[in-house]
Order: C-alpha cells, then structure tokens, then sequence
C-alpha cells in the first residue's frame, strides 16, 4: 500500500539523518524513525471550499495556503469527470506535477447498497471509470461508499453485497495503482461496527476504510473502541471537518492516528462557507499542526 511506503521512504529518511548528524546510536536512530513515520499531511476535499473553482484556482488557493494535497470530487467545477480525453487527462496530471500541491485521489459518488442488480452493476462499472481517470491524471486512489440500507432488505444481505462489491472494485484498482478508500457515509453503514462487519467480506487488501469523523463515532463504547474496530484497515485518507471545532473530538482523534503512527492524509471536508478561501484554509491547516504537535 502508498501509506507503507511513504512509512518506509520516511523511516529510512529519519535514519539518514541520525546518521550525517552524529548519532549514531540504535536508540537515536529508531526513536527519529518513530518519530517521522507518526507524520501526516493536511490536504483539502473540495467539498464544500472548493466546489466552485476551476483547477489552476484550486492548485493556487492550495499553493498560497501551504496545503500539501487534494482529493477532488465528481461534479465539482474543476471538471475532473470520465468524460475527460485523453489529452486533457495528460493535462491534469501536468497541472499537479508542475504543482507542490499532490493529488491525492478522487471522491466519487459509487455506491453499492442499492437492491436493484442493475444499479449495483452500474455503481460497479462507474467506479470502474473513475479508477482509469485516476490512472491517467495522476491520482492514487478513488473513494467509494456504501449509502445506507434498504427498506424491507436484511442488514446482513446488503452488508454481504457491499462487501462483495468492494472487492471487485478492489482487485480491479490494484491493476491500475488505485486504493480504495471507502468512506464510512450513509444511514446506519456509517456506524463503525458496521463498517467492521463490511469489512469482515470486503477483504481484499485493496479496499481500505476512509475515516469520516461522523457524529456516530462517538455511540456504543465511543471514540476509541470504534476507532479500533477499524484502525487495521486504514487507507490513505481521512475525512476531517473543520479540526478546531468543539463539537467532535479531534484531539483525541489525532493522539489515536499518531499512536498508530498512522502517516496519511488527513483531508478537510469543510461544512461553512467562507469568503476568504486562502485565510480559512491556513487557519485549519496551522489547527492540525498544532493537534499533532509532539508533546
């Protein structure tokens, strides 16, 4: 997986550096690994602070904010879509590398609840697009999700097709470089342990749950125990909305991400709508850093 890797490059890095600085010792080399690998990078969903800007617009108000990442999403006004040629794929993917600014990966709307054997298939076949997109732009992953249950269906019954969906878009992504990141999202499928029960199926090693910081997160035994019902199926990205607010516990959620020296990408979903883009987006990211200050 990406995250392993960048885990690795940052490990080794550490050590590299212990070394061309003197200390020498095992002791200073694994405790400046420890302490890189804990690393994670802010980045931005554009919903709902960048829904509304073309691509050179999101790259700048990214740039001038010292965002490192974005994960686009379908139907933004940046026009990322299937729809794109092939020459305009070369261009995104032209755009981001001449950018600091990382694609992270797309945010699609494929669900696979429905009870409907053609809408599945269809959900299926769509995500399957948006990991060729992807592919060709430069990205490494696509979000899917799972939207919730169906009336006069058993639980169990959709959470068994969930799962076998996940899988199937799973195997084909890792033909193309693309992680799959479920983003735990719908009535009742957004609540942990039934995340973990979808995730019981899904298990293919290429689908990888989204963290979604969702109100529910916190029912039954609270933060922590949900948190670890999923932890070991983590992907490369989580869901934040604004990580100074007072309503959701994000100190916490940072101290258990940095325990498990996760080093992925924690993403801003924005819910206000400022005018000031560029002033707001540095106020959440200089938010973060202060969460996951050691110490």
């Amino acid at each position: 997986m990406e995250t392993n890797r960048r885990e690795f490059l940052r490990a080794a890095a550490a050590t590299s550096a212990a070394s061309a600085i003197g200390l020498t010792t095992l002791a200073s080399q694994t405790a400046l690994a420890a302490e890189a690998a804990t690393e994670m990078q802010f980045g931005l969903v554009t919903y709902l602070w960048g829904k509304d800007m073309d691509l050179p617009t999101l790259l700048d108000v990214c740039e001038k904010s010292e965002l490192s990442g974005v994960e686009l999403r379908t139907e933004h006004a940046h026009g990322v879509e299937p729809k794109l040629t092939k020459d305009q794929r070369r261009e995104v993917r032209k755009r981001f590398a001449d950018s600091p600014v990382t694609l992270v990966g797309y945010g699609s709307n494929a669900q696979f609840h429905e009870n409907d054997p053609k809408l599945l298939r269809q959900n299926i076949e769509l995500a399957k697009q948006y990991i060729h997109l992807m592919h060709d732009c430069g990205g490494t992953g696509v979000k899917v999700k799972p939207n919730g249950f169906v009336e006069d269906v058993p639980r169990e019954k959709t959470i068994e097709q969930i799962g076998l969906a996940f899988n199937e878009v799973a195997e084909y992504g890792e033909g193309y470089g693309q992680q799959i990141r479920v983003e735990a999202h719908g009535r009742g499928t957004s609540e942990l342990p039934v995340m973990k029960a979808i995730f019981d199926v899904a298990d293919h090693p290429n689908v990888t749950v989204c963290w979604n910081s969702n109100d529910v997160d916190l029912n039954g035994k609270g933060l922590q125990h949900n948190f670890n019902l999923v932890k070991d199926r983590f992907g490369d990205t989580v869901h934040v909305h604004e990580p100074g607010s007072a309503d959701y516990p994000y100190d916490q959620l940072m101290q258990l991400f940095l325990k498990m020296n996760y080093s992925g990408w924690i993403l801003l979903e924005a819910r206000t709508d400022p005018s000031d883009k560029v002033a707001a987006l540095t106020e959440q990211r200089e938010i973060f850093e202060r969460l996951i200050e050691p110490g």
